[in-house]
């Protein structure tokens, strides 16, 4: 089987590379010619563990090509996922004029049957826009060609995304027609031979999955995050209550780490989106405006932990700052609170010191040289008035502290993802601040 991505984003790039892993032959789409030439010469636009090897085995054995033109192609395919960006207009809601110039371009170009799948995030009803789209294409054009629309969310979690698809837990696709139906489950087969975990529904449905489950796990930490501010001023400690309410089978333990809010590509501009369809349907989200406000305010919970302490005097003070990216794992700075803390740090007065793994070009990239960019975590440290853990890292969770306090001008950690416990670090010499105890 032979199938097109178009957009070699995040999402596109893993979708393309993981089919052509399983033996599919892939041609990857995209507009940029910059991206495009760097792919062919093994130089990926992302950092995600695993994928540049997966990528450059399988460009080498001929199964994954990449072009500029969906046109030059589209005839050679059965299959065309759409994977191209839906970011979020002013109002929140998604900005769909990628999607549908894709659907605009197959119309205008096909020649035979094709399966056109939404791999974006879209808002329910996209399904029939692109089908529209590329039906007044065909009318402009006067030819009938059969042609399917589906849709397919993805489900990748940043830094596991390919174990994710390689791996699913489970597949969602929306489907109009039987024969749409056969060429998913051919396409997705090899990936769940003794499990085949697909879910079959109708389109809006599939649709809507994608933007509930992600609201929900939004739901979820944006819940705790509001505990874990009520314990604090109660007196309770919110991990004891994190491992209460979590050893309930009905809840579970998954997404109930308290911090300092979710960011990245899918969990903001999701809920955006999804408050935003249900103004245009006359419905309010109350639940998911709520969620926002709170993860919104709490990007903010450790620089108010930081003025508290300091009686909010931070003119001149060195702080260091552990973390960039939203998550361990990947160097995305989307939405990241990494950068209101900075923001707040620099207009209060502060010199700040940054160390990231991986997003120290992404940060560079979005805030220049308005911090400084250390060697390693304990070059942060150096002269620093206060340490803060912004982002999770492996490389964190055991530092050497004897060194990290003899580099610091004045112990003080703030951790703002409860990694460390908080005894041992007080009885090392810190003055330790955490989330919700």
């Amino acid at each position: 089987m032979k199938i097109a991505i178009v957009g070699t984003g995040y999402v596109g790039l893993v979708t393309g590379t993981c089919f052509a892993e399983i033996g599919v032959n892939v041609i990857c789409v995209d507009t940029n010619s910059e991206k495009i030439e760097a792919l062919k010469q093994g130089i990926i636009p992302i950092y995600e563990n695993g994928l540049e090897e997966m990528v450059n085995r399988n460009a080498k054995a001929g199964r994954l090509q990449f072009t500029t033109s969906l046109e030059s192609c589209l005839n050679e395919v059965d299959v065309i996922f759409s994977a191209v960006g839906t970011p979020p207009d002013e109002d929140g809601s998604a900005d769909l004029s990628y999607v549908l110039e894709v659907a605009r371009t197959i119309g205008r170009n096909m020649t035979k049957y094709v399966l056109v799948v939404t791999k974006s995030t879209v808002p329910v009803g996209t399904a029939g826009k692109v089908r529209m789209a590329i039906q007044n294409e065909l009318d402009k054009r006067g030819v009938q060609i059969d042609f399917d629309v589906a849709s397919n969310p993805e489900f990748l979690k940043e830094g596991n995304a390919v174990a994710d698809f390689m791996s699913p837990d489970r597949v969602v696709v929306g489907v109009e027609s039987e024969r749409a139906k056969k060429l998913m489950s051919k396409l997705y087969k090899p990936f769940l031979l003794n499990n085949f975990r697909v879910i079959f529904m109708d389109i809006p449905s599939a649709e809507m999955t994608k933007y509930a489950a992600n609201s929900m796990l939004a739901t979820r930490i944006s819940f705790m995050n509001d505990i874990a501010n009520l314990c604090e001023l109660v007196g309770a400690d919110v991990n004891m209550v994190r491992s209460g309410i979590g050893s309930d089978t009905r809840i579970g333990r998954k997404f109930l780490y308290p911090g300092i809010g979710y960011g990245g590509s899918c969990f903001p501009k999701d809920v955006k989106a999804l408050i935003k369809t249900a103004e245009q349907n006359g419905y309010r989200m109350r639940v998911l405006q709520a969620v926002e406000e709170v993860n919104e305010k709490q990007k903010s919970i450790l620089f108010e932990k930081l003025q508290r302490h300091f009686n909010g005097d931070l003119h001149d003070k060195t702080i260091a700052l552990w973390g960039l990216a939203f998550k361990p794992e990947t160097d995305d700075m989307r939405e990241a609170p990494s950068l209101i803390l900075i923001d707040k740090l620099l207009n209060a007065g502060c010199k700040v010191r940054v160390y990231d793994p991986a997003a120290m070009t992404e940060c560079r990239r979005r805030i220049g040289d308005s911090v400084c960019y250390a060697t390693d975590m304990y070059d942060a440290a150096l002269d620093a008035d206060a340490l803060m853990l912004v982002t999770e890292w492996k490389e964190f969770r055991l530092p050497s502290w004897a060194v990290i306090k003899k580099a610091m001008r004045t112990p003080v950690l703030l951790d703002g993802r409860n990694i460390y416990e908080k005894k041992e670090i007080e009885e090392l010499g810190f003055t330790y601040h955490c989330i919700g105890k």
